[in-house]
């Protein structure tokens, strides 16, 4: 995988329809919103793990791993999930912040050292209420519900994830807010499947 596979800071984030398993693929994209190359990450998520752990990898045959998800014990209601390389070395943490999270969705993202670098929220508490009431309803994860995320440092915009109306998962990630780049966007993109595969929705 080149270096600069993940140089980008605008992905298409897409669920794949396969048994079993929840897959999807990652695109970088242009300006434009055109894509900017072929799929740079396919994603793996066994359904009804016991402990989350999610492959991201270079191809559909999963011949390449790149990096991945792993909850940090078995049920995690409101817990950190490290971001690491197969070979153990943390890119980053994903926090979902429990108590915010029971009016709107709300997600720490922090460093290798546990520094937090920003902090992504529901941005509509309206939709926020729609969603976990439709949740309750049998076969409510059906429902199609669209939201959106911002994603912030402190009071500074970076970007956000925006999901399109339709039956499949389609998100957009736009970090192109965050000049610095102190993310990286791999844990930009571990965010973006987080808040789809970890909630559901």
């Amino acid at each position: 995988m080149a270096a600069d596979a993940f140089a980008h800071d605008r992905f298409l984030v897409e669920q794949l329809v396969r048994p079993l398993v929840n897959l999807y693929q990652v695109t970088p994209l242009g300006a434009d919103d055109a894509p900017a190359g072929g799929p740079v990450a396919f994603v793996r998520q066994k359904r009804m793990a016991i402990k989350e752990d999610i492959r991201f990898f270079a191809d559909e045959g999963e011949r390449e791993e790149l990096f991945r998800i792993k909850a940090r014990s078995m049920f995690e209601v409101g817990g950190r999930y490290d971001v690491t390389t197969p070979t153990g070395e943390r890119i980053g943490v994903l926090e979902k912040v429990f108590a915010r999270s029971l009016l709107r969705s709300t997600w720490r993202m922090l460093g290798p050292a546990e520094e937090e670098l920003a902090v992504a929220e529901e941005r509509s508490v309206p939709l926020a209420l729609l969603r976990r009431v439709i949740d309750l309803v049998p076969y409510g994860e059906l429902i199609p519900i669209v939201f959106h995320f911002n994603i912030r440092r402190g009071d500074e915009p970076l970007g956000e994830l925006t999901r399109a109306w339709g039956l499949r998962d389609r998100y957009t990630l736009d970090l192109s807010g965050e000049l610095e780049r102190t993310i990286d966007r791999r844990l930009g993109i571990a965010l973006a499947i987080a808040l789809d595969a970890l909630q559901s929705r």
